[in-house]
């Protein structure tokens, strides 16, 4: 990413009501369902960073925010970890 392109990001609520704003890495569609690959900081100069994998969450109402949950499931988080990692080329997925 160049030096002059912003990094989307989002708020995301926290179970005790706090709002957090995460950077949106990647994102992709897998069987109908969007994820996110997002992270709470942006430090280029480490080799290392924690980041998560969201998934969206289907609303019944006129909601007009998308909602996210951390996906938890082991075979899921592995499978969207080498979606992530092909689109990201230069990333390897420590779970």
């Amino acid at each position: 990413m160049d030096g002059q392109e912003q990094m989307k990001t989002i708020p995301f609520l926290t179970p005790d009501g706090e709002t957090v704003e995460l950077y949106v890495l990647e994102d992709t569609m897998l069987q109908g369902i969007h994820y996110i690959l997002v992270t709470e900081e942006l430090d280029q100069g480490t080799e290392e960073a924690s980041a998560m994998i969201m998934k969206e969450e289907t609303q019944s109402g006129e909601n007009e925010f998308a909602v996210y949950d951390i996906v938890e499931n082991e075979e899921e988080l592995q499978a969207l970890a080498a979606v992530f990692a092909e689109q990201m080329e230069d990333v390897d997925f420590k779970l």
